[in-house]
């Protein structure tokens, strides 16, 4: 694709700044950049305005209808698509969108999880549009991002709280940096959300009923080769993924979404995505776009894309590393360290902050990255343990502990690569090395947290991150603030001190796949949290509570509300789960490899009446026949114990763990060893060597 290809389409798709100078009288598009960027409230008027600028400039895109397009808290996104046709005293047909339609809808919100905030019968719930998200348009529709809550006001989606927890982290922010003597209006989170995800052949993945119904394998062997070599990670790409991709990046780049890196991972079939960073509501709004895109894209060139964290196992899963920072409004970055970071005292001031957030709440954390999912893959030999721990380098470690011990730091030049080449250039070397198996690592001017998982919107783990910074931010400004006859530097050099001091303990650099490090853990007294049930009973905690009351951005009813619908929706995936693994063992499993064995016994007689074999190579099936007992016993089991699953959530999460999985386990290990024995004719699904190399 030709650079004016490139830039012909970027954005073509979406009623971006640019747009809105071009078709908005200069007055409207003031007011409406005051709103986008100041918090302000939009009249009416203006809103009118906006509308029908909006639907010319859609209309004139091929679009016919519009949507208030909304993050549900059922993890995926919601639309209900209205066209623009009105009709006149006259019968004629009138194209109209108001500024009503654009600042509000009035979806039916009866059957989306509430958590208990709204009774069945109650269906009204209103979307209200957020202008600081651009509007886009999608397969002929507008779409209109847009907050969603009750009627009674509770709030019902993801994008809200989202917005609450940044302005929460701006206000302290401001607050902490005018006692520093600097006059921001406003402070933003940037972020950068790398996605992970398999594409797969849709002809295998339509003949295995878990990857449709749970979006992963129940049952499979391992392929003599998968990832043991390496050799998928940034290898070349195949034609196919690599048309996939050129195709996905003009999708995307029509939508203004800055789709920038793409390569293979580490596991067969898995690739990543990163985009350039944005403000967090809207990086949180692209990385959902992003991923209905990639399904829709690869339906196009005949593949399944597979978000699921854990779609094989014995394999890398997929992650969503979200790479997260602050800046202000004039740009300056505030986790920048400088080239001494040891006297930079705004830097480590920021950087107590978000070790002191991850400390004290991180419960929180881990609960923000807890679903079924996630389970499967974190603390495998490629996901970050369920530990939470912050990593920050071998530099800022030394920092801190100088800090800590009153010491003056000595910078250290870490000078350059000597590569011993001559035509090679030197490469100038990092003060750090990166740790690939940490959770939460400072990656030179952000936090790459780790941990969420590929399919997860990050609007949770990033409500969480930016309430708890805004905590410590509080805090610190309280103090600053009654400093007293001390100076700033004075006060600012003691709570870097006393934080670094009294949060130590969550720093770890070494190896957090090491089983020595759920020991050192364990000693430091760190949480960890190894499944979803175990990790909600930390949420609503009295801590927690208190801390997302008194930032606005939940009330202890929506903190209820979320605990349930997290802990329903676990319970109802493992439900699936289960009885998706009895519907397979009973109708696919048993029937082919008690056919396999009736054949092979059948052939073995003759052979044996052939004189060629003797009565203890007849043991041979034995060895199946007991294996097929085991599979048949644990999935009668299993469907026994399906009947009994408590009503209540909170039951039913340690009944699936405590008597659910285990059994599901055996299962799956009897099937798994009787795929490795059984005739490929016979084995009634695809197995992972076909799957993971596909031509």
């Amino acid at each position: 694709m030709s650079e004016s290809r490139i830039t012909e389409i970027f954005g073509s798709m979406v009623f971006n700044e640019s747009e809105m100078k071009k078709s908005l009288p200069k007055h409207v598009f003031n007011e409406l950049q005051k709103t986008r960027k100041e918090g302000k409230a939009l009249n009416q008027e203006i809103a009118d305005v906006v509308a029908s600028a909006m639907k010319n400039w859609a209309i004139e895109k091929g679009a016919t209808h519009f949507t208030h397009w909304f993050q549900p808290m059922t993890g995926f996104t919601a639309e209900k698509h209205d066209s623009f046709i009105n009709v006149d005293d006259g019968g004629r047909v009138l194209l109209e969108f108001s500024g009503k339609e654009l600042l509000k809808g009035e979806p039916d919100a009866s059957s989306f999880p509430s958590g208990g905030l709204r009774a069945t019968f109650e269906a009204r719930g209103y979307t209200a549009w957020d202008p600081t998200s651009d509007a886009f348009i999608k397969e002929k529709t507008l779409c209109i991002p847009t907050a969603f809550c009750s009627y009674n006001g509770e709030i019902l989606d993801k994008k809200t709280p989202l917005l609450r927890s940044m302005d929460a982290l701006s206000r302290e922010a401001c607050r902490v940096l005018r006692l520093m003597g600097k006059s921001p209006k406003r402070v933003s989170v940037s972020l950068g959300c790398e996605q992970e995800y398999f594409l797969i052949d849709s002809k295998d993945y339509a003949k295995r009923p878990d990857l449709k119904l749970c979006g992963r394998t129940l049952f499979g062997a391992p392929s003599p080769k998968d990832q043991q070599l390496g050799d998928h990670y940034f290898g070349s790409l195949r034609t196919r993924v690599k048309a996939f991709m050129e195709d996905l990046d003009e999708e995307l780049w029509k939508l203004g979404i800055y789709a920038r890196t793409e390569h293979n991972e580490v596991a067969p079939c898995q690739h990543e995505l990163a985009p350039i960073y944005t403000v967090c509501n809207i990086a949180a709004d692209q990385n959902e776009l992003t991923m209905d895109i990639m399904k829709k894209v690869a339906e196009r060139h005949g593949f399944a894309c597979l978000l699921h964290e854990k779609p094989f196992a014995g394999i890398n899963g997929s992650g969503k590393h979200n790479n997260w920072s602050l800046c202000t409004d004039d740009g300056e970055n505030l986790l920048k360290p400088g080239k001494s970071p040891a006297e930079n005292r705004q830097f480590l001031l920021m950087l107590a902050a978000v070790i002191k957030a991850v400390d004290d709440y991180a419960d929180l954390i881990r609960v923000s990255v807890a679903t079924a999912g996630n389970d499967c893959r974190l603390g495998g030999h490629e996901a970050p343990p369920a530990i939470v721990s912050v990593y920050i380098g071998d530099t800022l470690e030394k920092v801190v502990e100088s800090i800590i011990k009153g010491e003056v730091y000595q910078n250290t030049d870490y000078g350059k690569l000597d590569t011993k080449t001559l035509a090679l250039p030197e490469i100038p070397k990092d003060n750090s090395d990166r740790n690939r198996t940490s959770p939460f690592a400072f990656t030179g001017e952000k936090f790459e947290f780790r941990m969420p998982g590929a399919s997860m919107n990050v609007s949770c783990m990033n409500i969480m991150l930016n309430t708890a910074v805004a905590e410590s931010l509080r805090q610190f400004a309280d103090e600053l603030e009654g400093a007293g006859s001390d100076s700033i530097c004075e006060t600012i050099d003691r709570i870097v001190k006393r934080e670094f001091t009294d949060h130590k303990r969550i720093i770890f650099n070494g190896n957090g796949y090491g089983e020595e490090w759920v020991e050192e853990a364990r000693r430091r007294g760190l949480l960890n949290l190894r499944n979803t049930p175990e990790s909600l009973k930390h949420f609503v905690t009295e801590k927690n509570l208190e801390l997302f009351s008194r930032h606005g951005v939940y009330n202890r009813s929506e903190m209820q509300a979320r605990h349930d619908i997290t802990l329903d929706e676990y319970v109802k995936t493992k439900a699936i789960e289960a009885e998706t693994m009895i519907y397979m063992s009973d109708k696919m499993i048993f029937p082919s490899v008690l056919r396999y064995i009736t054949d092979l016994a059948a052939g073995l007689k003759r052979v044996k009446e052939l004189g060629l074999i003797n009565d203890e190579d007849l043991e041979l099936i034995q060895g199946f026949v007991t294996r097929l007992k085991e599979l048949r016993s644990s999935t009668e089991q299993l469907s026994e114990l399906m009947k009994h699953v408590p009503e209540t959530v909170d039951e039913a999460g340690d009944y699936i763990i405590g008597q659910i999985v285990p059994v599901m386990d055996r299962i799956r290990y009897a099937a798994d060893e009787l795929e490795k024995k059984v005739a490929k004719d016979y084995w009634p699904y695809p197995d992972y060597a076909d799957i993971l190399f596909y031509t």
